[in-house]
């Protein structure tokens, strides 16, 4: 496994942007939007920081799993593994279940996919300015 320093880099800088979030940010807007919003992207970037696979598959990944746990919460698996007064959990899980939530994490992904293709792009666009 060899660390990918750019999306190491990204990770870090969304999950300093989420916890500034959680911890300062009380609105009805940002904190619930915004967060649920950039959390998918921070675990896109995880996952590519850790695993070398292609974009489309990492972030199908995450959206996947940005999916399971809401519908966790719908079940209310906290209750059900003993950890509903688990503020961590509460945290890393949530508490309650919102279509809001999902249409957030696949807005998400989708400026993902936007900015991978636009990088993508670039990428060739150089490749083939140096092969001249």
């Amino acid at each position: 496994m060899k660390l990918n320093k750019t999306y190491a880099i990204l990770t870090l800088l969304l999950f300093i942007i989420e916890v500034f979030i959680g911890v300062y940010i009380h609105d009805d807007i940002i904190r619930p939007f915004g967060g649920d919003l950039l959390v998918v992207i921070l675990i896109y970037c995880f996952v590519k920081s850790v695993i070398d696979m292609s974009w489309i598959k990492a972030a199908i990944g995450a959206l996947f799993f940005s999916y399971i746990v809401e519908i966790s919460q719908y079940f209310n698996l906290l209750k059900h593994l003993g950890l509903q007064n688990s503020k961590l959990a509460a945290i890393l899980l949530g508490r309650s279940f919102s279509w809001g939530d999902i249409l957030c994490y696949t807005a998400g992904i989708f400026m993902v996919i936007i900015a991978e293709l636009f990088y993508n792009q670039a990428q060739n666009i150089v490749s083939k300015a140096n092969i001249i």
